[in-house]
């Protein structure tokens, strides 16, 4: 099962409809094509980066006659990129104001999607719990003598009925 993160968008009212579903984990994707995926997903300046990186790289192999070395580097690179896409594109979503709701698993997207969707309708339909009981009230009332109560140690236990 994979993981997803949920964001929400920035404006509240929309909740649920405009929410985005990122997978946490490796991207194909991202690997092969790293600058590509990154401009997809429109991280312009990790993009960038990893552009002007490539381009140093292999700048770098050309003149120094290295090109083991520039080659290696290249593929730490897009592993970089393959491993690290989802969290700059969350990163990259934070800054722009979304919200995370929360982590799921799940088979694929839709079954995430579905989830989400049943989580988000499960909080609306419920109703808030009943206020807790201030410190210092009156002490619980103990049990009757010969009720059917647990003992732990010692110590007599109600149940917590």
């Amino acid at each position: 099962m994979a993981s997803y993160v949920v964001m929400e968008p920035p404006a509240g009212d929309a909740r649920g409809r405009d929410a985005v579903l990122v997978r946490d984990g490796f991207h194909f994707l991202a690997f092969v094509f790293p600058f590509i995926w990154l401009f997809f997903h429109r991280l312009w300046l990790e993009g960038l980066a990893v552009l002007l990186l490539a381009m140093l790289i292999g700048i770098a192999s050309s003149t120094l006659f290295a090109s083991n070395a520039g080659a290696f580097l290249s593929i730490l690179v897009s592993i970089y990129v393959g491993l690290e896409g989802s969290a700059m594109r969350l990163a990259a979503m934070r800054r722009r104001g979304w919200r995370e709701w929360g982590v799921l698993e799940a088979d694929n997207p839709a079954d995430a999607e579905l989830r989400y969707m049943a989580a988000v309708a499960e909080a609306e339909n419920d109703t808030p719990p009943p206020p807790l009981k201030p410190w210092g009230g009156s002490p619980s009332p103990r049990p009757e003598s010969g009720s059917d109560t647990t003992a732990l140690g010692m110590l007599g236990y109600s149940g917590g009925r």
